[in-house]
């Protein structure tokens, strides 16, 4: 499959600082996008192409504040880097605890610039990648039966087979073997992934209480 070219989003009301960021991101061979307000963003943006935005802190028709806002409401996790034409404590402040990356002020330094874009995309790139492992954990959890599900939080639970037999109300073996299909169907070469997938699923393992022996 064909990787999909990175974007930056660049959004600010100003044509000049528009120019002078998508010249500059040229330069170091990263593709943009304009927009001029963030409704046009919103517009012609697509969560399925990788990247990330620049924008403008205060902008007509709603600034960059209003516009990570619209994007958490939507779901939309693209990494932010703002710019602002004045070091103001409090929205950068609202900007970081709303997920921002980074927070520029105008004129800003070419390398710090470009430096906070590339660490933008490398968290977009992380961000799809962990994406696409827990798709393909669910992917994988629907193969089992439903016997396999019942059984899936014990094998995580540290419990003993013998002890998870007796809770099931079934023989060792009948545990083995459904410990043996579990772990093939999810790829899980050792009760520590196995432990790892279920975290990233967000299931529960059962309560271990005074367990003894091997």
């Amino acid at each position: 499959m064909t990787a999909i070219t990175p974007l930056v989003h660049l959004v600010d009301n100003d044509p000049h600082v528009l120019k002078a960021l998508g010249r500059l991101l040229a330069m170091e061979g990263l593709d943009t996008v304009a927009s001029a307000s963030p409704a046009e963003f919103l517009s012609r943006y697509d969560p399925a192409v990788p990247g990330c935005v620049v924008l403008d802190l205060v902008m007509p028709g709603g600034g960059g504040l209003a516009l990570q806002e619209a994007l958490h409401r939507d779901g939309i996790p693209v990494p932010l880097v703002f710019l602002s034409g004045r070091a103001d404590v409090p929205d950068s402040v609202r900007a970081m605890k709303g997920g921002a990356l980074d927070f520029l002020t105008k004129p800003v330094d070419a390398d710090t610039f470009v430096d906070a874009v590339r660490r933008a995309l490398a968290r977009d790139e992380e961000q799809r990648a962990r994406r696409d492992e827990t798709d393909a954990d669910r992917a994988a959890l629907e193969t089992l039966t439903p016997r396999e599900r019942e059984i899936l939080p014990y094998l995580v639970s540290g419990k003993l087979n013998k002890q998870i037999a007796a809770d099931l109300g079934v023989v060792e073996k009948t545990v083995k073997v459904h410990r043996t299909h579990v772990m093939e169907k999810l790829g899980a070469p050792s009760r520590a992934d196995l432990v790892r997938l279920v975290d990233r699923l967000h299931i529960a393992p059962v309560p271990c209480v005074g367990r003894t022996g091997n």
